[in-house]
C-alpha cells in the first residue's frame, strides 16, 4: 500500500504520538488521586494506536491476539475484584487500597486499549463483509 500521506503529518503524528502514550500512562497511574483512571487511560493510548495506523495503514496488529490479551485481562479482573472480596482483607484494612485500585486501573486501561483498538481494527478491514 502507498503512503499518501504528506511529510508534515507524518513528521507530526511521529512526534505527538509518544506524548499521547505518556498521558494515557499518566492518567492511569494517577487514576485513584485525581480524574481519570482506567477507562481514560485506555482510551488514550487506544488513540495512539489508532492514529498510528491512520498515518501510517500497516496492518501490524493481529485481532486474533489481541482478542486473547482482551480476554484474559477480564479473567484477572474478575478474579482479582473476587478474591480481593472473598479474603475479607477490605474490612480489616491491611490491604492497601490505593495498590489495589492502581492494579485494577492499569488492568482496565489495558483491557480498554485492546478492546478500542479490536472495534477500531474490525472496522478497518472488515467493513464490507
Amino acid at each position: 500500500m502507498i503512503n499518501d500521506n504528506s511529510y508534515l503529518i507524518s513528521k507530526i503524528m511521529g512526534i505527538s504520538i509518544p506524548f499521547v502514550i505518556m498521558a494515557g500512562i499518566y492518567v492511569i497511574v494517577n487514576g485513584h488521586a485525581s480524574p481519570g483512571g482506567g477507562f481514560q487511560g485506555g482510551a488514550l493510548l487506544s488513540s495512539a494506536l489508532i492514529s498510528k495506523y491512520l498515518f501510517n495503514p500497516v496492518n501490524d496488529i493481529s485481532i486474533a491476539k489481541t482478542q486473547y490479551v482482551e480476554k484474559l485481562l477480564l479473567f484477572f479482573i474478575i478474579l482479582i475484584f473476587v478474591s480481593f472480596l472473598a479474603t475479607g482483607i477490605n474490612n480489616m484494612n491491611i490491604f492497601p487500597v490505593k495498590k489495589y485500585i492502581l492494579f485494577m486501573n492499569i488492568l482496565i486501561g489495558l483491557k480498554v486499549t485492546c478492546g478500542m483498538s479490536i472495534i477500531f481494527y474490525q472496522f478497518v478491514f472488515f467493513e464490507g463483509r
